[in-house]
């Protein structure tokens, strides 16, 4: 059974690697983004209380993302693995997961982490263009539009977002590195970690946690 965690920094490709994974081994993409929006949709208990705190300005506090992670994992979807994406970002929120998951027959079996020097994240991202309208992504240098500064699907005028900005986006990097280093010391110790370098491309990248997965789910 595939249980994964996917950590990585804005601009590794984390996004694109979790598409393939999904696709690859039919798991169902977890995000506590969209788990958040789902439920504030559907009004379920844990939405309408996280819909109140998000109202009020408020982060939502670890009990309540737990509560939420747990009501979605235990769904039976996940029952043949998952990939979870955004969660755990804080110890306490992985001590939680490593309770809840055996509770619920779905503990953690793998934790893949893509990895990136920091100069080449901000290159990324600093180039990064995106559509208001639809959300399609582009690049400057990389993943050019037909026509500049245009998206290619909907025809409008592309943007860059606010904290996309190198000086933004660096201060969001070390916030990352802060809160995450203390996850990958922690599933280290737990024989759970597993690093792949970003820098390989995005097929090679695929090739070797695919080759990983395979592994892990004989």
């Amino acid at each position: 059974m595939l249980n994964i965690i996917l950590m990585g920094p804005p601009g590794a490709g984390k996004g694109t690697q979790a598409t393939a994974i999904v696709d690859a081994f039919h798991l169902p993409h977890i995000s506590t983004g969209d788990m958040f929006r789902e439920a504030i949709a559907q009004g379920t208990p844990v939405g309408l209380k996280a819909k109140e705190i998000i109202a009020a300005g408020n982060l939502v506090p670890d009990e309540i993302t737990i509560e939420l992670v747990k009501e979605r994992l235990s769904r039976p979807d996940c029952e043949h693995g998952y990939l979870l994406d955004g969660f755990p970002r804080t110890i306490p929120q992985a001590e939680a997961l490593d309770k809840l998951g055996p509770e619920i027959g779905r503990p953690v079996s793998l934790v893949i982490d893509i990895t990136v020097p920091e100069e080449e994240l901000i290159r990324r991202i600093a180039g990064r263009r995106v559509c208001p309208s639809c959300g399609a992504s582009y690049h400057v240098d990389s993943m050019k539009p037909a026509v500049e500064g245009i998206c290619d699907r909907c025809g409008h005028e592309l943007i860059q977002r606010k904290d996309d900005n190198a000086e933004s986006f660096a201060v969001r990097l070390q916030n990352y590195y802060a809160s995450t280093q203390p996850l990958v010391d922690y599933y280290k110790e737990q024989g759970l970690y597993h690093c792949f370098d970003g820098m390989v491309g995005k097929a090679n990248l695929e090739k070797a946690i695919n080759a990983l997965l395979e592994e892990q789910g004989q």
